[in-house]
Protein backbone atom coordinates (compact mmCIF):
# COMPACT_ATOMS: atom_id res chain seq x y z
CA UNK A 1 0.00 0.00 0.00
CA UNK A 2 2.69 2.16 0.88
CA UNK A 3 4.56 1.69 -2.61
CA UNK A 4 1.73 2.45 -3.98
CA UNK A 5 0.96 5.67 -2.52
CA UNK A 6 4.52 6.81 -3.42
CA UNK A 7 4.56 5.95 -6.94
CA UNK A 8 1.23 8.02 -6.96
CA UNK A 9 2.93 11.37 -5.17
CA UNK A 10 6.12 10.86 -7.16
CA UNK A 11 4.01 10.99 -10.48
CA UNK A 12 2.05 14.36 -9.44
CA UNK A 13 5.37 15.67 -8.32
CA UNK A 14 7.15 14.74 -11.20
CA UNK A 15 4.15 16.02 -13.59
CA UNK A 16 4.56 19.22 -11.86
CA UNK A 17 7.82 19.54 -11.74
CA UNK A 18 8.50 18.70 -15.64
CA UNK A 19 5.90 21.17 -16.34
CA UNK A 20 7.64 24.22 -14.67
CA UNK A 21 10.66 23.12 -15.66
CA UNK A 22 9.56 23.00 -19.25
CA UNK A 23 8.49 26.46 -18.81
CA UNK A 24 11.10 27.91 -17.47
CA UNK A 25 13.02 26.58 -20.22
CA UNK A 26 10.78 27.31 -23.24
CA UNK A 27 9.68 31.13 -21.99
CA UNK A 28 11.66 34.27 -22.48
CA UNK A 29 13.22 35.86 -19.32
CA UNK A 30 10.61 38.41 -19.64
CA UNK A 31 7.39 36.65 -19.74
CA UNK A 32 8.67 34.18 -17.07
CA UNK A 33 9.28 38.26 -14.87
CA UNK A 34 5.30 38.64 -16.00
CA UNK A 35 3.91 35.22 -15.25
CA UNK A 36 5.70 34.63 -11.92
CA UNK A 37 7.32 37.66 -11.05
CA UNK A 38 10.33 35.97 -8.92
CA UNK A 39 12.22 35.80 -11.94
CA UNK A 40 13.08 39.23 -11.86
CA UNK A 41 15.44 38.82 -9.12
CA UNK A 42 17.74 35.97 -10.63
CA UNK A 43 19.48 36.17 -14.19
CA UNK A 44 18.27 34.43 -17.15
CA UNK A 45 20.70 31.96 -17.22
CA UNK A 46 19.70 31.05 -13.37
CA UNK A 47 16.19 30.86 -14.22
CA UNK A 48 16.82 28.54 -17.01
CA UNK A 49 19.21 26.38 -14.61
CA UNK A 50 16.59 26.51 -12.59
CA UNK A 51 14.06 24.78 -14.97
CA UNK A 52 16.46 22.23 -16.35
CA UNK A 53 17.12 21.01 -12.15
CA UNK A 54 13.22 20.72 -12.21
CA UNK A 55 13.13 18.68 -15.28
CA UNK A 56 15.77 16.50 -14.22
CA UNK A 57 14.62 16.01 -11.03
CA UNK A 58 11.18 15.02 -12.41
CA UNK A 59 12.78 11.99 -14.44
CA UNK A 60 14.95 11.40 -10.90
CA UNK A 61 11.53 10.78 -9.53
CA UNK A 62 10.17 8.32 -11.84
CA UNK A 63 12.67 6.84 -13.92
CA UNK A 64 15.65 5.18 -11.67
CA UNK A 65 12.44 3.66 -9.36
CA UNK A 66 10.47 2.45 -12.52
CA UNK A 67 13.41 0.85 -14.60
CA UNK A 68 14.96 -0.89 -11.16
CA UNK A 69 18.73 0.87 -13.01
CA UNK A 70 20.19 3.14 -9.66
CA UNK A 71 16.52 3.04 -7.89
CA UNK A 72 18.73 5.31 -5.09
CA UNK A 73 18.53 8.42 -7.11
CA UNK A 74 14.51 8.42 -6.71
CA UNK A 75 14.91 9.31 -2.99
CA UNK A 76 18.16 11.62 -4.09
CA UNK A 77 16.05 13.32 -6.58
CA UNK A 78 13.41 14.09 -4.12
CA UNK A 79 15.36 15.05 -1.50
CA UNK A 80 16.92 17.51 -3.93
CA UNK A 81 13.61 18.69 -4.98
CA UNK A 82 12.87 19.60 -1.58
CA UNK A 83 15.91 21.75 -0.88
CA UNK A 84 14.97 23.44 -4.20
CA UNK A 85 11.22 24.00 -2.38
CA UNK A 86 12.85 24.86 0.90
CA UNK A 87 15.40 28.07 -1.16
CA UNK A 88 11.54 28.90 -3.12
CA UNK A 89 10.13 29.51 0.16
CA UNK A 90 12.90 31.92 1.16
CA UNK A 91 12.93 33.59 -1.66
CA UNK A 92 9.21 34.72 -1.93
CA UNK A 93 9.42 35.11 2.16
CA UNK A 94 11.92 37.69 1.12
CA UNK A 95 10.03 38.59 -1.86
CA UNK A 96 6.71 39.14 0.62
CA UNK A 97 4.66 36.98 -1.40
CA UNK A 98 2.72 34.34 1.28
CA UNK A 99 0.46 33.70 -1.62
CA UNK A 100 3.28 31.80 -3.26
CA UNK A 101 4.68 29.65 0.11
CA UNK A 102 1.73 27.32 0.35
CA UNK A 103 2.40 25.32 -2.85
CA UNK A 104 6.29 25.73 -2.24
CA UNK A 105 5.86 24.03 1.50
CA UNK A 106 3.13 20.81 -0.15
CA UNK A 107 5.78 20.63 -2.92
CA UNK A 108 8.24 20.49 0.01
CA UNK A 109 6.56 18.10 1.65
CA UNK A 110 5.47 15.58 -0.68
CA UNK A 111 9.15 15.24 -1.95
CA UNK A 112 10.30 14.75 1.65
CA UNK A 113 7.87 12.03 2.12
CA UNK A 114 8.51 10.24 -1.35
CA UNK A 115 12.62 10.92 -0.19
CA UNK A 116 11.87 9.39 2.94
CA UNK A 117 10.01 6.64 1.90
CA UNK A 118 12.23 5.61 -0.98
CA UNK A 119 15.32 5.85 1.90
CA UNK A 120 13.32 3.25 3.55
CA UNK A 121 12.48 5.55 6.85
CA UNK A 122 8.90 5.01 7.14
CA UNK A 123 9.87 1.06 7.69
CA UNK A 124 11.83 1.60 10.51
CA UNK A 125 8.40 3.45 11.63
CA UNK A 126 6.87 -0.16 11.17
CA UNK A 127 4.47 1.04 8.35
Amino acid sequence: MLSLVLWLIQLVLALLFAGVGFMKLSQRHARLVDNLRWPEDFPAGTVKLIGLLEVLGAAGLVLPEATGWLPVLTPVAASCLALMMALAIMVHVRRGERNRIALAAILMALSLVVALGRFGAFSALGM
